[in-house]
């Protein structure tokens, strides 16, 4: 079986400018940081759509000017609530924001990695969300409603495809097998198979046959069959949460909420970001 296993600056090396990405992890909670770092850090990367359950990464990644549109459920840092550098794009107008419900981005996932076009729903039925993207459809169900019913309208959620997926996992083999720890699995392994490349990093690297000492075969829900590059990166969440590892640190986020007070706060924590953006950025490190 093909050895996947490369470095951050190569795996995220075919991501290209114009490209929509899909990030793993739930607010502040398991995001692959060491990965945005490698795109922040490129002087050649634009214009990105990003499709997330938004926290740090979109932030990051918007105000370093790499972002043209934000495809999110939310964009929060869980206990802070709004995102400062996500909501700065967001009420200048630097970004396109397409502000679906969470259970939206999650058919359009599934949609894309079952190569279907949309899939329905009746979420967002009944509020602006139609109204205030137009370019979501109805679409009028084929079949009878209930008891013979009309046919319903529904909202035609369309397929999310994705030109690359970077999530982080707790493990990974070189093989690209990865597993997913910890309270919450989120929805990475739906970024994955929407994805045309799926990117990987992890807290350690481990032989196949050692994951389920780590945890169940549940925990098992990234195949290799799906993936494309590992990349093993102890503390590559950074301050985000990434149980059983390591809990958010709280102290590095807020220095990173500081960031949007002024250019030369941000600039400065971007540089040491860059340079290390695995567990942590302590608050002395951006003083």
């Amino acid at each position: 079986m093909a050895n996947k296993l490369t470095t951050a600056a190569e795996a995220t090396s075919h991501i290209t400018s114009g490209m929509t990405i899909g990030i793993g992890g739930w607010g502040a909670r398991r995001k692959p940081l060491a990965l945005i770092a490698e795109l922040v850090a490129r002087d050649d990367l634009s214009d990105l759509t990003v499709v997330a359950y938004g926290g740090p990464e979109v932030g990051i990644l918007c105000r370093a000017g790499k972002v043209a549109k934000v495809i999110s459920g939310f964009v929060t840092l869980d206990t802070i609530p709004l995102e400062p550098h996500y909501r700065i794009a967001r009420q200048t107008g630097s970004i396109e924001a397409a502000e679906w419900d969470e259970g939206m981005i999650l058919l359009g996932l599934n949609a894309a990695g079952w190569n279907l076009p949309f899939l329905p729903t009746r979420g967002g039925l009944g509020s602006d969300v139609p109204r205030v993207m137009p370019d979501l459809k109805m679409v009028t169900s084929p079949y009878p409603g209930r008891n013979g019913g009309e046919p319903e309208e529904l909202l035609a959620v369309p397929a999310l495809h994705l030109d690359a997926a970077l999530i982080h996992a707790q493990r990974a083999d070189a093989q690209g097998n990865a597993q997913l720890l910890g309270e919450d699995p989120f929805f990475d392994d739906l970024f994955v198979r929407a994805a045309d490349r799926a990117i990987v990093s992890c807290e350690r690297l481990v032989d196949t046959a050692e994951f389920l000492d780590e945890g169940p075969v549940q925990t098992l829900l990234v195949s290799r069959l799906n993936t494309d590059a590992v990349v093993e990166a102890p503390g590559g969440a950074g301050f985000t949460q990434c149980l059983p590892d390591y809990e958010r640190d709280e102290d590095a986020q807020r220095a990173y909420v500081a960031t949007a007070k002024s250019d030369e706060t941000w600039d400065e924590w971007l540089a040491a970001f860059i340079a290390n953006p695995s567990r942590q950025i302590s608050q002395e490190a951006t003083r």
